[in-house]
């Protein structure tokens, strides 16, 4: 550690800092634009000048490291005077249309420039203009004379997306920031260049000219995509969603969020929301009210149990889905006499008495991995933020990240070993890195193996070399026909190697709906068996099975044959197969709870009323069980539901007890799992209602182009 004066206290950082951190550790304030905390040191702004004794100037104190016994001041007249003129030469060229800029009320220029800047300019020559340019449907890049030149973009697109985007060109007033050849800012992370531009040349396209900041209202929330669980500030004015930001938690999502967590909002205020239940007679639709839905419901179900037994009813759950929804939805299908209730899918294979499947190891953990084999994901599109974590892990630790899929996607980070494989031959990829590591430890193989390749060879002495390390199975291994295959040959792996073994998991709530046991628990039918039409009577809750599930088209024409098929959704969903349709609440219009990979607890309020006559989710499956007199659904609020399945007051477990989680298998070691389909995963933008709904990011090159996730 060294220790230095600032401003008369002595503080003491780690070697190497430099004074803007020892600044940050002390509390102590610094103005500055191009520094920010999770990017690397540019030192272009010179907003950060600070008085060091001895120095004949002032020096920028992000680019000045810290000596035992240095002294700093950073409110000298010095210091200050060289901000001052710093603000002056900022603000030259700098266009002077806060009433009109978005960034108003929120801009780091616009704050300095109160307490550094001067009441006219001495500057009388003609401004500078930037053209405008179209950097794609998410960022804005209109009013690009706004820009200062901080490079922070740059450099995120650089170093935390993994793909330069953005650059400079050209020299003194005529340097500007440009996608160089005209293209679209195209990766999944791009809408987090907007919160860190310190001025208003990046803005939200989707979100411009909506409304001043000073307008919304900021509310807490958390991402319903997939299983990072994002933290989210929601942004509401008059009861209306216009934008969402990340919440910053250095254990989840750090301050950053997805473009999908950022941009699906629009969905929320689409045409295609479904504001009041609705009725199919005589093949045509018609509002009701929800007293006259409930009771068709009701009745509905009483007459098909009546006909076929109650193992003719079954659920299929969206694991977008809250904790209470899932929990609720079990309890209504097991009231009713049936077991057949299933969130999985899109999984070829249902594996019976498995424990509750997760990461493996802590979401923070990826980011200083010495070494990573991910077994069937796109994992840059499949799980954007974890997929940064690695890439961190990749540049600061040199961490080698191998895979083994059937394409050679762009990860965006420096690779290790491809190996390529159809989805069929993944178990015999696996088993031979286990012949290599078991040839590498003189241990017995798990599997016979004719011969080893230098592929496996190189990902075996990664896997068995450094401390930290993790073997992720993707969502595609998640829903691989021979799941249970790939994960024991994994745990071989694991055990030999010392690596973590985990499923990234999909969803947001994956993990949560295994926990309240939202799939058969006493041999009921599993998704791909109720999709295949073995149910009289279906009960949807938010999920699309067309979109949402392996089955595909497929089943669409097998729900068609059910009796009775009810549908709850925020949207008009599933409407040529339906019998009736409940609006129930998306995530902002509903309290709830979110289980991410790493099974850590996530509770969440409305943030804004619901829209028509809508109702949460959790509510309408309670109020269905007590219209089938189901005994125990009488709970009065979501907190209530989660401490029932908790067994604890609602906001006093933070993760799933140690002991639920089990990522251990039963099933043989073998290295050929024969021919099976291919496993079936949602692209980026297609991941589950939302997304599907939101139209600019149905216009981002990912979506038009299929990008898989």
């Amino acid at each position: 550690m060294v220790e230095i004066e600032l401003n008369g206290k002595k503080v003491e950082v780690p070697e190497g800092s430099m004074v803007m951190h020892a600044a940050e550790a002390s509390g102590t304030y610094i103005p500055h634009f191009c520094w920010h905390k999770k990017l690397s040191i540019a030192a272009n702004c010179r907003m950060c000048l600070v008085d060091v004794e001895k120095a004949p100037k002032p020096v920028p104190a992000c680019a000045t490291p810290v000596t035992n016994g240095m002294i700093v001041r950073t409110r000298t007249d010095k210091a200050v005077n060289a901000q001052k003129s710093v603000m002056e030469f900022l603000l030259i060229n700098h266009p002077l249309d806060c009433p009109v800029c978005d960034q108003g009320g929120e801009c780091q220029l616009q704050d300095l420039a109160v307490g550094y800047g001067m009441s006219a300019s001495r500057f009388t020559e003609e401004k500078r203009v930037v053209l405008r340019k179209d950097a794609g449907p998410l960022i804005s890049m209109e009013e690009m004379t706004r820009c200062i030149h901080c490079t922070r973009c740059i450099r995120f697109g650089e170093e935390i997306g993994g793909i330069m985007e953005l650059g400079m060109v050209n020299r003194g007033e005529y340097a500007e920031v440009t996608t160089i050849k005209g293209d679209t800012i195209d990766s999944e992370l791009s809408g987090n260049m907007i919160d860190i531009c310190p001025v208003g040349a990046l803005t939200s396209k989707p979100f411009r000219f909506s409304a001043r900041t000073w307008e919304l209202s900021r509310r807490r929330s958390v991402s319903p995509h997939d299983s990072n669980g994002s933290n989210l500030i929601v942004q509401v004015k008059n009861h209306k969603v216009l934008r969402v930001v990340p919440y910053e938690n250095e254990e989840v999502n750090e301050c950053w969020i997805a473009d999908r967590d950022r941009f699906s909002y629009e969905a929320l205020n689409s045409d295609e929301r479904l504001t009041r239940p609705m009725l199919k007679q005589g093949g045509q639709w018609q509002e009701v009210d929800w007293q006259t839905a409930l009771e068709y419901v009701g009745n509905g179900l009483r007459d098909v149990i009546a006909d076929h037994g109650p193992e003719s009813v079954g659920a299929l759950v969206s694991p977008h889905s809250t904790l209470e929804e899932l929990y609720l939805a079990k309890q209504l299908v097991n009231g009713l006499g049936s077991d057949n209730i299933d969130h999985r899918l899109r999984a070829a294979e249902f594996e019976t008495g498995a424990g509750v499947r997760w990461l493996g190891t802590s979401i923070a953990s990826l980011s200083t991995l010495q070494s990573a084999l991910v077994v069937g994901s796109n994992i840059r599109k499949d799980h954007p933020l974890f997929a940064q974590r690695i890439r961190q892990a990749v540049r600061k630790g040199g961490c080698s990240v191998n895979a083994i899929n059937a394409v050679d996607y762009d990860w965006a980070m420096g690779m290790g070993h491809v190996m390529l494989a159809p989805s069929s031959r993944w178990a015999a990829a696996l088993a031979e890195v286990a012949a290599a590591v078991a040839a590498q430890k003189n241990v017995a193989a798990p599997v016979p193996v004719a011969d080893i390749g230098a592929k496996a060879k190189a990902i075996a002495t990664a896997l068995v070399a450094g401390e930290r390390k993790a073997i992720l199975l993707g969502n595609a291994a998640a829903h691989h026909a021979r799941a249970s295959s790939l994960l024991a040959l994994a745990q071989w792996l694991g055990a030999q190697t010392g690596a973590s073994v985990g499923y990234l998991t999909e969803a947001a709530n994956t993990v949560g709906a295994q926990w309240v046991g939202a799939q058969p628990q006493r041999g009921g039918l599993n998704a791909a068996q109720m999709l295949a039409g073995g149910l009289k009577a279906a009960v949807l809750f938010n999920t699309e099975p067309e979109f949402d599930s392996a089955a595909g088209g497929a089943a669409a024409q097998a729900l068609s044959q059910a009796g009775m098929v009810v549908t709850l959704s925020p949207f008009k969903a599933n409407m040529a197969f339906s019998d009736v349709l409940l609006p129930i609440a998306p995530f902002t219009e509903t309290s709830g709870t979110f289980v991410n990979a790493e099974g850590r607890i996530q509770g969440f309020h409305a943030v804004v009323k619901p829209l028509g006559d809508t109702r949460p989710g959790w509510k309408v499956l309670r109020v269905l069980g007590n219209l089938l007199e189901i005994p125990g659904m009488d709970w009065e609020t979501s907190q209530d539901v989660l401490s029932a399945i908790t067994g604890a007051p609602a906001g006093e477990l933070d993760f799933i007890p140690a002991d639920k989680l089990d990522n251990s298998t039963q099933a043989p070691l073998v290295a050929d799992t024969g021919d099976s389909p291919e496993p079936v995963s949602a692209r980026i933008y297609q991941l589950d209602g939302l997304v599907r709904r939101a139209h600019a990011l149905q216009m981002t090159a990912d979506a038009r182009e299929g990008g898989a996730a």
